[in-house]
């Protein structure tokens, strides 16, 4: 019997039943075991597949990781919660200040593994897997910075 699939958990459709279970329950308790498959079943993306090479000078290559920091688009937050966006915003333009060696205070791949956000319901967040992968992927891309 093959495993269930965070997709298949977002697919799932049930039959309101009178006397059956609150729906607002079962959305939520649904939205945490897609977390959690969705944490289980991949690794963190990682954005820096290779160190720079010969052919990219040590700070294009940081450049360009700064640039894909500033493009990253994150999913919203399912069935109401997710991260703080204003939080996120900030903490990844420090990211972009230390990439580009424009800051007095980096921001280390301790800090980012370590960091931790505010949660928001019932209001724009964002998906919280999306943005704990790819803090995994930047802080990759960070302890290359600190090389």
């Amino acid at each position: 019997m093959e495993p269930v699939t965070a997709d298949e958990v977002r697919t799932a459709t049930f039959r309101a039943k009178r006397g059956g279970y609150q729906e607002t329950a079962v959305d939520f308790a649904l939205e945490a075991f897609v977390v959690a498959l969705e944490a289980q079943a991949k690794r963190p993306i990682r954005l820096a597949m290779a160190e720079p090479t010969g052919e990219m000078l040590r700070e294009q290559w940081f450049e360009t990781q700064a640039a894909r920091v500033e493009r990253v688009a994150f999913r919203p937050g399912r069935m109401g919660t997710g991260y703080n966006e204003d939080e996120i915003d900030a903490f990844l333009d420090r990211i972009v200040a230390t990439l580009r060696g424009t800051t007095d205070y980096p921001v280390t791949a301790k800090e980012v593994r370590e960091a931790k956000f505010s949660t928001v319901m019932f209001r724009a967040g964002y998906l919280i897997a999306d943005v704990d992968s790819f803090l995994a992927g930047i802080a990759d891309v960070l302890e290359q910075r600190a090389l």
